[in-house]
């Protein structure tokens, strides 16, 4: 019988309580479920929402669950409450909308409520951005400048 490797655990064992590995958790909790797998022949991205929610009510309603904890976990990193009622909405439109048979599982692959709701999170934060997101001006190599 194979034995595990400690290394590969590493992570698990040095995980930070703070609020830098919270929002690390929950930015990777909502890629997964909003953008996870690319669709093969186009620059389109799909995550679990969007898979699950083909089984029909099921679906829509486990996702809901889990987008729930990015809220809980939101408000306990004490965004208002009025951005915690923007963020109920967005699960509670993807959630309606992505229930409806064949629609709401289109509406499920753009509607990213989760993303939206981890940038909510990070605006109140202090506006910190992910990785994948660029702060200043893009200039084209080789553009002149006007």
């Amino acid at each position: 019988m194979a034995q595990a490797h400690p290394q590969f655990f590493a992570a698990d064992y040095a995980r930070d309580t703070g609020d830098e590995a919270t929002v690390a958790r929950l930015e990777a909790l909502a890629r997964l479920l909003d953008g996870a797998f690319a669709i093969p022949g186009t620059n389109q991205r799909v995550g679990l929402d969007a898979i699950i929610g083909l089984v029909p009510v099921l679906g829509s309603a486990a996702t809901a669950v889990v987008s729930a904890y990015i809220i809980m976990e939101a408000r306990r990193l004490g965004v208002p409450r009025w951005k915690v009622a923007r963020m109920v909405g967005n699960v509670a439109l993807d959630s309606v909308l992505g229930s409806i048979p064949i629609a709401g599982n289109v509406f499920d692959v753009f509607f990213r409520s989760n993303k939206r709701n981890v940038r909510i999170l990070l605006d109140h934060l202090g506006g910190r951005r992910s990785a994948r997101e660029i702060d200043g001006t893009a200039v084209r190599v080789g553009e002149r400048p006007r």
